[in-house]
C-alpha cells in the first residue's frame, strides 16, 4: 500500500540518491585500495590527495546514511536531531573538501588551523539552536556559512594563482596539472548547499541537486586522479652548494647552449626544473635567477625550444617532401599532449598551428 502511494518522481529522487550514496562509497573504496590508476595508467597521483578524497567521499556516504535516518524517523525542521545532524554533516563535509583541495596544490602544505578556527562558530551557533530553536540564529548560521565559504573561495583562487606560478617556474609540460577545475568544484559545492539551504520540498529541485552531486563527485574522482605527483627534491641543492658562491649567473647562458640546446635536452617529455639544473651541475634555486633575470620563466624557456624545434622540423619535412602528421611532429618536439602543443604554439607564435602551417606553405 505504502509503495502504491509513492509517486513517480519520488522513486527518481529515491533510486538518485541512493545512487550517489553509493557512488561516493565505491569511489572511496576505490581511492584506499587500488593501487593502480583506472582513469590514467602513466599517472601517479599524490598519495596525500588520494587520502583526502577518500575521506571526503567517506563523509559524503555518511551524510547520505544520516539524512536518510532523520527523514524516516524524525523530520521535524529545527529540532535537535535536525540541528546535530546539520552541523555534524557540515563539519565533516567542510574538513574533508577542504583538505582535498589543498592537497591538490602541491607547491606547498598549507594549514588546515584557520580552517578547523572557522568551524568554531558553526558549533556553537548549532549548539545555541539546539538549546532554543530559533529561525533568526538559522538563518545567522547559513549567512556565516555562505560567507565563509566566499573567503575560502577568494583564497583558493590566490592559491591557485600562486601554484600556477610555481608549475611555470619548474615544470615544461602543464598537462594535468592544473587546478582550475577545483574552482569550478568549490563554485558548484557553494551554490549545491545555498539550494540546500533554501530547499522548499520541491521533489523537482530535489532531483536535480542529487544529480548534481553525482556528477560533481564523478568530476572531483577525475581530478584527484589525473593529477600526478610533483617533487622538488633538495638533494641537488646540497650537492652543488660550492658551485653556488662562485658561478657567475651570466656562465648559465654558456651551460644552458652546452648542456640542453646542443644535445636537445629540451626535447625529453616532463623535464623539470630540477632535472635541467642537474644537468648543467648547479641547482634549482640558482637557475630560477637567471631565468627570472630574463623576465621570462622556465616553463617559457623550455617551451620556445620546443616550438622552435618544431617549425624547424616542419619545414624540413614539407622540403624534402616526407610524410608526417602534425601529431607526430609535435611528441618529436618534446609534447606527449597536442592540446598542450597547440596552447603553446600560439602563445609562441601568436596563431595556431593550422593557420601558421597555411602561411608557411604559401610562403613555399
Amino acid at each position: 500500500m505504502f509503495i502504491e502511494q509513492i509517486s513517480d518522481e519520488l522513486a527518481i529522487y529515491f533510486v538518485l540518491y541512493g545512487v550517489s550514496g553509493t557512488a561516493v562509497l565505491i569511489a572511496a573504496v576505490y581511492l584506499l585500495w587500488r593501487r593502480g590508476n583506472a582513469f590514467a595508467a602513466d599517472v601517479t597521483p599524490p598519495l596525500r590527495l588520494r587520502r583526502w578524497a577518500a575521506s571526503f567521499f567517506i563523509a559524503a556516504a555518511l551524510s547520505h546514511v544520516w539524512w536518510l535516518f532523520f527523514y524516516f524517523f524524525s523530520d521535524e525542521i529545527l529540532s535537535k536531531a535536525h540541528v546535530a545532524t546539520a552541523v555534524f554533516d557540515c563539519t565533516t563535509l567542510i574538513v574533508t573538501i577542504v583538505g582535498t583541495l589543498l592537497a591538490m596544490l602541491q607547491d606547498r602544505r598549507r594549514p588546515m588551523w584557520p580552517v578547523m578556527a572557522g568551524l568554531i562558530p558553526i558549533v556553537v551557533l548549532g549548539a545555541a539552536l539546539m538549546v532554543s530553536p530559533s529561525a533568526f540564529l538559522l538563518r545567522i548560521l547559513i549567512v556565516y556559512f555562505l560567507s565563509a565559504y566566499l573567503l575560502f573561495t577568494i583564497y583558493m583562487v590566490v592559491a591557485a594563482r600562486q601554484y600556477g606560478r610555481w608549475l611555470c617556474d619548474n615544470f615544461a609540460d602543464l598537462e594535468n596539472k592544473r587546478v582550475w577545475l577545483s574552482q569550478l568544484l568549490i563554485i558548484g559545492a557553494m551554490l549545491l548547499f545555498t539550494c540546500y539551504a533554501n530547499d522548499d520540498g520541491s521533489l523537482a529541485k530535489s532531483i536535480v541537486m542529487v544529480s548534481s552531486e553525482l556528477v560533481l563527485s564523478a568530476l572531483l574522482l577525475w581530478r584527484v586522479e589525473t593529477l600526478p605527483q610533483l617533487t622538488i627534491r633538495k638533494e641537488t641543492v646540497a650537492k652543488t652548494a660550492e658551485t653556488i658562491g662562485t658561478l657567475d649567473l651570466s656562465a648559465i647562458e654558456r651551460m644552458l647552449d652546452e648542456r640542453c640546446l646542443t644535445p636537445q635536452l629540451y626535447l625529453q617529455h616532463d623535464l623539470s626544473l630540477q632535472q635541467l639544473a642537474y644537468a648543467l651541475g648547479t641547482n634549482r634555486s640558482y637557475l630560477s635567477q637567471y631565468f627570472s633575470r630574463q623576465n621570462i620563466t622556465y616553463n617559457i624557456y623550455i617551451n620556445n625550444l620546443r616550438i622552435n624545434h618544431f617549425v624547424s622540423r616542419y619545414r624540413e619535412v614539407v622540403a624534402t617532401k616526407q610524410p608526417f602528421t602534425v601529431q607526430q611532429l609535435a611528441r618529436e618536439s618534446g609534447y606527449r599532449s597536442y592540446s598542450t602543443f597547440s596552447l603553446a604554439f600560439k602563445q609562441r607564435m601568436g596563431q595556431s598551428v593550422t593557420a601558421w602551417m597555411r602561411q608557411a606553405s604559401d610562403e613555399v
